[in-house]
């Protein structure tokens, strides 16, 4: 008979607990993905040149901890900071991404993540920590909640409900919700992974003035992320008259929290999404109030640091190439996620990029 005390019966016990916690959450807020059972990555190591920081002896924080901005590695300035969110629906997409960032950066042991949660799903969050701290064990990073009724009531309807999530807005909030020590931060989907040191990204140049950096697609049809509603009213469309707007994908960033806060920019952006509510001047998400607030005032990124749309578009998801030019950051942003193709059968060419990073087990198959 097997020992109690074997590994098998630990994951065993928390994947089932996970399992009817999150079968009882989907009862209640339509939760629908099952929390899933994942490798240990393995331990990366800082390259011989990288900045020393002294750690503490704890490398895991609760929000409760009211002391942990005394952390060195928090508060640090050699510390790189990377933002995402976590949830049950898009946590294996998570963990691939964070394999990614330490398999690929010269100094892994100085990321700090700092991970945001849905507060009204507090069980499935424990969950969500307990699998990260599970897999990766040594990983330097903090866990906030975010509490829906946040923004609940500026959310309107997009044109996929996915993008509706509560915690989809959560990047408007991180300047509230990271420590004040915390000066620059990059924030990261979840659906992404890097192929580059992510502390060349980090170390991005914002200017004098400029509050965050981002990719920019000049040619996109920048109209088209706004309704006529919008274009038609004189007093609106004039918001971009005197600056060069273009489009950029949120879904990686650059963003200084200090000029940030300085600037009271989450309030900036409730007062588009309240105009919205009645109104309706846009259609996708939270998207469309970041480019009222920041296009044509951003530090230009380039184009390797966010290769987006692999996952199609909103409504089919359909199979896309990369674009022209050198590649650090693969982002299947759209409709069609990499694990959904690749568990249906039904892969696009690129998803075999992502498959290397990815750390899930195959079901009920155990150590020994």
């Amino acid at each position: 008979m097997m020992n109690p005390t074997h590994p098998f019966f630990f994951h065993f016990f928390t994947f089932t607990t996970c399992f009817f916690l999150a079968t009882s959450l989907a009862k209640q807020n339509e939760i629908t993905k099952i929390p899933q059972i994942f490798r240990e990555a393995p331990k990366f190591y800082n390259a011989p040149n990288c900045p020393s920081i002294v750690e503490s002896d704890k490398n895991f924080y609760d929000d409760t901890d009211n002391n942990n901005n005394n952390n060195e590695l928090v508060c640090s300035m050699e510390a790189t900071h990377v933002a995402m969110t976590l949830d049950s629906a898009y946590i294996r997409g998570s963990m691939a991404a964070i394999l990614s960032i330490l398999q690929h950066t010269s100094c892994p042991q100085n990321i700090f993540f700092h991970f945001v949660v849905s507060v009204s799903a507090s069980a499935s969050a424990s969950c969500l920590r307990t699998t990260i701290r599970d897999t990766f064990p040594y990983l330097n990073f903090r866990v906030y909640r975010f509490r829906d009724t946040a923004v609940a009531g500026l959310i309107s309807t997009s044109i996929r409900s996915a993008l509706d999530c509560p915690l989809n807005y959560a990047r408007s909030y991180l300047a509230d919700l990271l420590p004040p020590c915390v000066r620059r931060v990059v924030y990261l989907d979840s659906d992404l992974v890097l192929v580059d040191d992510i502390a060349k990204l980090a170390a991005t140049s914002l200017g004098g003035d400029k509050v965050l950096a981002a990719p920019e697609y000049c040619n996109a049809n920048f109209t088209s992320y706004f309704t006529p509603t919008f274009w038609s009213s004189p007093s609106l469309s004039l918001t971009f008259a005197d600056r060069k707007a273009c489009y950029f994908n949120t879904g990686v960033m650059v963003i200084d929290l200090r000029r940030w806060r300085a600037g009271d920019y989450t309030r900036k952006i409730e007062e588009w999404m309240e105009l919205q509510k009645r109104m309706r001047i846009y259609e996708l998400g939270s998207l469309p109030p970041f480019l009222l607030v920041f296009a044509g005032n951003i530090a230009p990124v380039d184009h390797r640091w966010n290769q987006h749309g692999l996952g199609g578009d909103n409504f089919r998801g359909l199979c896309r190439n990369l674009h022209p030019g050198p590649v650090s950051l693969l982002h299947w942003s759209g409709k069609g996620k990499p694990w959904a193709r690749l568990d249906a059968n039904r892969p696009c060419p690129l998803d075999a990029l992502w498959a290397p990073y990815d750390l899930l087990k195959p079901s009920f198959s155990f150590d020994s």
